[in-house]
């Protein structure tokens, strides 16, 4: 992930964006990749771990009406993740995941590997996504953090970003 997270870090310098990251699923992984890199602090600006609903609500502003109407793994929920990391830190882009890594947890209506996304530019609505991955635990979290950090470059580039 060493390449696509310098591709990003590019993107985020050129435009001098700082990102924030809302992940739950993915515990942290995307900040981890993201400040992995020499330089960091100049386009990451904080992450926030929400694994559980409370702290979605609490840290992040997600509604408790959004989760018990679409649950903690909807694209409604990660488009508010998002709204609630821009809102909580000064960044101009923010990202949010949230998934069913497994083994357990999975449904017939979201199975495990089931993955939303969401990714936002400030003043801009959030654009979302729904995956579903394959493999174990580890191998859905790891294509989900490829996949995160491939849509800041796919879904943000191409808004009017200047």
């Amino acid at each position: 992930m060493t390449l696509i997270s310098k591709k990003v870090s590019e993107f985020l310098k050129n435009n001098n964006f700082m990102l924030v990251s809302a992940e739950s699923c993915t515990g942290g992984w995307v900040a981890k990749t993201m400040t992995d890199l020499p330089g960091s602090s100049h386009v990451f600006e904080r992450g926030f771990v929400t694994y559980s609903n409370q702290a979605k609500r609490e840290m992040l502003g997600v509604l408790s009406k959004t989760l018990d109407k679409f649950g903690a793994v909807s694209e409604q929920v990660v488009a508010e993740m998002t709204e609630g990391a821009l809102k909580h830190s000064p960044a101009d882009v923010a990202v949010a995941i949230s998934g069913i890594a497994g083994p357990q947890g999975g449904t017939k209506q979201k199975p495990v590997g089931t993955v939303c996304f969401a990714w936002q530019l400030r003043g801009k609505p959030a654009r979302v996504e729904t995956r579903l991955f394959s493999g174990d635990r580890d191998s859905i979290r790891a294509q989900s953090v490829d996949y995160c950090l491939n849509g800041i470059l796919e879904k943000i580039n191409g808004q009017d970003v200047k």
